[in-house]
């Protein structure tokens, strides 16, 4: 079931920090409805919970940091949204890379970003190369990501090594695959939240939420601050994670 927006505060001395958290950020569009707004309202304000949210997870220490900005699904929507968030992922890179070089933080983007026009691609790609040599923590954008697809781009490249002969079939296994993801670098995934109350994973992070704590929270993403991360790594400080184990 959803937690309601009104969970818990942190318990006093909660030390039990998740490494890496990854975030669907849904809702802005409904956010937008309640309050008689264009739908392009709904992702302005979204952007500004990126921003609170990814400062809050700094100042808690999470290292990385993983949120569903662009889906693979998402072209099939109007092509003027199309184009508003585009020119939100544009002014979010210019107006906040600066913060994230002088943070420390690494940018990363995980999906077929190239998909995008060249314009923005050139962009992306600036902002990564900016804070490549950072060593504090990251922030992951899936842009263009599909799971489905990730699985099946890491399956085609095991499968043209073994064809190659550099690789046995017989040591293709949950390492190697692994090991061919977007997210190969990254810590493994401790908390997947997402917003607005509804219950799926829509495509994201698959493979990597096998042994995550799921968290289903009502909060709108806009309406997502830097308290309601608190609330839910405190959620899941309170979880016992047994991996299968007793």
């Amino acid at each position: 079931m959803p937690v309601p927006a009104t969970a818990a505060p942190p318990a006093a001395g909660t030390t039990h920090l998740p490494r890496h958290v990854a975030i669907i950020m849904d809702g802005n569009g409904r956010w937008a409805k309640k309050r008689f707004l264009p739908r392009f309202a709904g992702h302005k304000a979204g952007v500004e919970a990126v921003r609170a949210v990814t400062r809050a997870a700094r100042a808690m220490g999470i290292e990385a940091l993983t949120l569903y900005a662009f889906s693979s699904e998402n072209w099939r929507r109007p092509e003027e949204e199309v184009s508003d968030l585009m020119g939100l992922l544009r002014l979010f890179i210019r107006t906040d890379i600066d913060e994230l070089v002088r943070e420390n933080v690494r940018l990363r983007v995980i999906g077929d970003y190239r998909r995008f026009s060249a314009d923005l691609v050139a962009q992306v790609e600036d902002a990564i190369e900016r804070t490549a040599g950072n060593s504090g923590p990251i922030l992951v954008i899936a842009l263009n990501y599909g799971a489905q697809a990730e699985i099946a781009a890491a399956a085609r490249r095991l499968a043209a090594k073994a064809a190659d002969g550099a690789l046995d079939i017989a040591h293709i296994d949950e390492a190697a695959i692994e090991a061919e993801l977007d997210t190969s670098d990254l810590p493994p995934l401790d908390l997947l939240i997402r917003t607005s109350g509804e219950v799926r994973l829509s495509n994201f992070l698959l493979w990597q939420a096998a042994y995550a704590e799921l968290l289903f929270i009502d909060t709108l993403w806009p309406d997502f601050d830097a308290a309601a991360l608190e609330r839910a790594v405190a959620e899941f400080g309170r979880r016992q994670r047994r991996f299968g184990g007793l």
